[in-house]
């Protein structure tokens, strides 16, 4: 049936998506900390009715995100912004469970207006992981979060909760349990006088092999230490490994090797493997035939990646490239005018379901 389907398109695959689901299920059950989706990693809502079920809600980065969580998934309301404008304010003081303030001039400045709403503040912890320096949180010259414990402590009146937001994939415990350690020790005073902690995402915890009962007993440890509701904001973690992105190849070019173009675009649709210099992964068994595969757009750097698969590709065979929900969707463009790749569904029964398809008119509306 999915050859039916005009490519390009990401399919999302539910029984997929359940397992991570099951396993955030599963923290929760043995640790108590509670789990609410990062939005800015992925807001497909089409299956917001499946994740809510085993999520506590949404955290956003922004007035939009927070009315997407809102109205469509239902449940708790985080709201988080680097900066927040005044209409903002009034827009999310209705609708956020939470807001959380990235600074304490902005928490002031506001405070009034939204002082009946449970408060938090993001406080940058001086340490972090990251693969990468533009994903880093603790960064040199980091706009993100109060560093300073006198600063935070002098308006702990106004809060009732903070946020560490300070790892990317990380998929090691061990540094993660040195580095909540650590936090614990230099913001005693701070933790012990909140209500709730949200330990921010970026943590590859559904990751297979991940140790899921380590993790669970320190969460569990560090919340009744300080009497604290943890959060958790998984996004990449929630739906690891449960999409792809369904291509077709246009054509093949000889340029010393084999050049596969096909009918989506990194630049475009896959934006955040760019940016990071990533190759996709691609799902196809590996063999003796050395391809690259590029996107259509006319950027030279639109480039998939170098592969060597056990099929020969010709005009009209299918590529499909894995684990392609996070940072995907929420970052696809109209670069080119390259047709965007539709939005379907795979459920639980195994019925398929063309979300969303994007036309010309949904270009033409974009601009102006």
């Amino acid at each position: 049936m999915n050859k039916q389907i005009e490519t390009p398109y990401y399919l999302i695959d539910e029984k997929k998506l359940l397992k991570n689901l099951k396993k955030i299920k599963y923290v929760k059950e043995h640790s108590e900390a509670k789990s609410v989706l990062a939005l800015k990693c992925f807001s497909t809502w089409s299956v917001f009715n499946l994740m809510n079920k085993y999520m506590d809600g949404t955290t956003s980065s922004s007035l939009y995100e927070t009315k997407l969580g809102y109205q469509k998934f239902g449940k708790e309301t985080h709201s988080f912004s680097v900066g927040y404008s005044a209409d903002d304010i009034k827009g999310l003081k209705n609708i956020s469970d939470k807001i959380i303030f990235n600074s304490i001039s902005q928490l002031k400045m506001f405070y009034n207006e939204v002082k009946n709403i449970k408060l938090g503040l993001r406080i940058n912890p001086g340490i972090s992981y990251s693969y990468f320096d533009l994903a880093d949180p603790v960064g040199k010259f980091s706009r993100l979060g109060t560093a300073s414990v006198k600063e935070i402590i002098a308006v702990l009146d106004k809060i009732s909760g903070v946020m560490f937001h300070y790892n990317c994939e990380n998929d090691d415990f061990e540094t993660f349990s040195k580095m909540l350690d650590k936090i614990s020790i230099k913001f005693e005073k701070v933790l012990k006088a909140v209500e709730w902690v949200s330990l921010g995402g970026g943590l590859s915890f559904t990751k297979n092999g991940y140790p899921l009962d380590k993790f669970c007993r320190k969460l569990k440890s560090f919340g009744e230490k300080y009497n604290v509701q943890i959060y958790l904001e998984p996004g990449e973690a929630a739906i690891t490994n449960s999409c792809e992105l369904v291509t077709t190849v246009l054509d093949i070019v000889k340029n010393v090797k084999d050049i596969a173009v096909v009918d989506a675009s990194i630049e475009a649709h896959t934006l955040d493997l760019l940016i990071y210099r990533i190759p996709a992964k691609i799902n196809a068994k590996t063999g003796g035939n050395e391809y690259i595969i590029a996107g259509r757009s006319c950027l030279a750097g639109d480039i998939f990646g170098e592969y060597k698969i056990s099929n020969k590709l010709k005009v009209g065979s299918i590529v499909r490239f894995a684990d392609a929900a996070g940072y995907t969707m929420v970052k696809k463009n109209w670069f080119n005018g390259v047709k965007m790749p539709s939005i379907v569904v795979e459920r639980i029964n195994g019925k398929i379901e063309i979300i969303k398809q994007f036309l010309y008119n949904d270009f033409l509306k974009s601009l102006s």
